[in-house]
């Protein structure tokens, strides 16, 4: 039986949310995971003390997350053929790391 190949992480942008590429390093280790990519930083009113990514909205081939961490919020597209419950855990165990 062949080993399952690991995700790849996109490097588009040269910012990201503090934390937030450990976590989706590990998250690309994880079976189902194909791409994950980091997309557009912003702002937003609300405060989030501490990194947390949810799952957002599906796309052609997976889903996006949107990561936020104090008054900054970053969307992560990632493809994979897990559904979204699968996904969350996925995405839960690499942030418990």
């Amino acid at each position: 039986m062949t080993k399952p190949t690991e995700g790849r992480l996109v490097w588009n942008h040269s910012t990201h949310i503090s934390g937030l590429i450990p976590v989706l390093e590990r998250l690309i280790r994880q079976d189902g995971i194909q791409t994950v990519t980091p997309g557009q930083l912003g702002r937003v009113k609300g405060h989030c003390p501490h990194l947390q990514l949810r799952v957002s909205v599906p796309i052609r081939g997976g889903f996006k997350v949107i990561a936020r961490h104090g008054k900054t919020v970053q969307e992560v597209f990632i493809l994979t053929n897990l559904d979204q419950n699968q996904l969350q855990e996925a995405i839960a165990i690499a942030m418990k790391k």
